[in-house]
């Protein structure tokens, strides 16, 4: 299953949530979401797939263009929405359920400890150039690529596995992957892993193309931006055709691709996939106006324009209640330093600030969540608390800390931290004579964020801090957060997923995603070791009632220690036109794009 609408969105549409303290307008929106939600339950447990037509195309816009055609390397949804199309895992989710449901493996088998996996390979799969898909190639991509301490895949956090030594210590071990046979792989886990058989929905690289750029060490060179399409090489329903920087990707139907319908025609039953790329988010909006695009991600500003245009223009707005992205504040409280220079990555007086609890929940009530709903989202949004989404079920926990917003409150915060204006020049100084000065960024081409953070600017700069706002090329802002740390504070967004376990690489304190003090060789605070310990604890309880209490407890730490500052959840609303068949709106999805056809044809 490939969920391209994914990556059309992704820029703008975050997650649904509530709190205790949401105003009485609100309230009704919370109510309106919850029947959505029951809807698109409705709406998935109905769904059947109908005989398609083969021919046409789906065309969208999107801000987001590849940083990399290497998706082993990708940390942006530019590239792996890109790349989404050309690579599989021997699972996938399902966009009707949710579920893990076969891909590249047609069944598995699991021991009773649930220690010991092993999975069933289809015998009609070939990679693009023809070349047959084998056990060998799913032992390549975990035992030479992910396991590879010289790649830097943020896939490997997914697949190291955390236990207890004899002394109570947590150490970190790989599984085995091994080929059984051509067609058979045996997993062996080092401890039971809850949500496994979601991480296998990991791409699987073909051996024969990249095995010799492993061995010889530039695997991290290879599939560049400038790479030819043709030269990247998946098992997809879909290739790349043609690539033009800052204009378009061109998908193209894989003719041999190894799934068929009911009747045994050969899908996707789509010619082309055409990904226009535009500048910013209102030319996502004339794209799709003009009818270049066939999809829009909806604005809350767009909702009231376009809802009476849709019989008129043919297309629908579907209203999918909450996805599981979330968007916040962070500071930099890295206290490494730069190993080329010997320059601490964040000055002395800088991570005083920033590492200091109360200076983070005077900035938190700045962050007015109102404002942001209302001016940005236009009402088609709720504010957020916890760093799960309440499209996770049981999982979220809506009793967590808040933060309302209220200017006296933090003024007295930093009033009590002697954190004063001294010298009456409106900006206030530290307790040793520091003044609070700082930047503040976010990534250009979303309007939407650059309008959230011009908000949070504000709030800070009432608070009496001077704080300069800056926009960034959303390549260069990733490298600051990921390898060069020279950042001080930074709006940003991180897409999420269904089992919280896939936020282990933001959360836990050794992973180079925990933004706000990455790669520690020791948890730094008392706070951040029980963080670890809980996400750990939680991938390895099988017990469900048993998770759902661990990550509760996670989003607590998480809401009380404030190492990022939550903004809000605007409504998931996409216009799509009325052209398509095999489509309907649920949690997940609206499609599975490879059994997505034209009705218009």
């Amino acid at each position: 299953m490939r969920l391209i609408l994914a990556s059309i969105v992704a820029a703008t549409i975050m997650l649904l949530a509530c709190s205790d303290e949401i105003p009485s307008a609100l309230e009704e929106s919370t109510e309106a979401g919850t029947d959505t939600v029951s809807t698109l339950v409705a709406n998935a447990d109905a769904f059947g797939y109908e005989i398609g037509e083969y021919g046409g195309e789906l065309t969208f816009a999107t801000i987001s263009e590849p940083l990399t055609l290497n998706l082993a390397l990708a940390n942006d949804a530019g590239s792996s929405g890109v790349l989404g199309s050309l690579f599989e895992g021997l699972t996938d989710i399902s966009w009707l359920s949710g579920e893990p449901q076969p891909n590249l493996a047609h069944s598995w088998d699991v021991s009773s400890d649930g220690l010991n996996w092993t999975f069933y390979l289809r015998r009609d799969v070939r990679w693009h150039d023809g070349e047959p898909f084998t056990a060998d190639d799913v032992e390549f991509t975990f035992n030479e690529i992910i396991y590879n301490e010289d790649i830097p895949t943020s896939t490997r956090a997914a697949f190291n596995f955390r236990l207890l030594d004899e002394n109570g210590e947590w150490q970190v071990a790989p599984m085995t992957v091994e080929a059984i046979d051509e067609y058979t792989v045996q997993c062996v886990l080092p401890v039971s892993f809850a949500p496994f058989l979601r991480s296998m929905a990991t791409a699987i690289y073909p051996q024969h193309i990249l095995a010799p750029y492993v061995e010889n060490g530039t695997f991290n060179e290879v599939w560049g931006i400038d790479t030819d399409p043709s030269e990247i090489i998946g098992t997809g329903p879909f290739l790349i055709d043609e690539y033009v920087a800052g204009e378009r990707v061109v998908f193209r139907r894989n003719p041999d691709y190894w799934l068929t319908d009911s009747e045994g025609n050969r899908l996707p039953y789509l010619d082309r996939i055409v990904q226009v790329v535009v500048p910013d988010l209102e030319s996502d909006l004339e794209a799709f106006r003009s009818g270049l695009a066939d999809t829009h991600g909806v604005l809350g500003r767009e909702f009231a324009e376009l809802e009476p245009l849709a019989e008129d223009e043919n297309f629908t707005i579907h209203r999918r209640g909450p996805t599981f992205g979330s968007t916040f504040l962070t500071f930099n409280q890295n206290q490494r330093a730069n190993p080329e220079t010997g320059e601490a990555f964040v000055s002395e007086e800088k991570l005083y600030w920033f590492s200091n609890i109360d200076f983070r929940r005077a900035v938190a009530h700045v962050v007015d969540k109102d404002a942001i709903i209302e001016q940005v989202q236009h009402g088609f949004g709720y504010p957020q608390w916890s760093p799960i989404s309440p499209a996770s079920g049981d999982f979220h926990n809506p009793d967590v800390a808040t933060y309302g917003y209220d200017l006296d409150r933090a003024k007295a915060i930093l009033d009590e931290l002697g954190w004063i204006d001294r010298d009456g020049d409106g900006v206030r100084e530290d307790d040793r004579g520091n003044e609070i000065s700082f930047t503040l960024a976010t990534n250009t081409q979303n309007s939407v964020r650059e309008q959230v953070s011009e908000i949070i600017h504000g709030g800070l700069r009432e608070l009496g801090l001077d704080v300069e706002f800056e926009l960034i090329e959303f390549g260069e802002l990733v490298g600051q957060l990921t390898s060069s740390y020279d950042w001080d504070a930074i709006v940003i967004g991180f897409t999420g997923g269904i089992d919280p376990y896939g936020g282990i690489v933001i959360w836990h304190s050794s992973e180079n995603l925990h933004l706000w003090h990455p790669n520690q060789p020791d948890p730094a605070t008392a706070w951040e070791a029980e963080l670890d310990d809980l996400y750990v604890r939680a991938s390895q309880e099988l017990d469900r009632e048993l998770r759902f209490e661990l990550y509760h407890r996670a989003q607590e730490l998480v809401a009380d220690n404030l190492p990022v500052i939550y903004t809000s959840h605007p409504e998931r609303l996409t216009a799509v036109r009325n052209v398509f068949g095999n489509t309907t709106p649920t949690l997940y999805g609206l499609w599975d794009v490879r059994y997505l056809y034209r009705t218009d044809q």
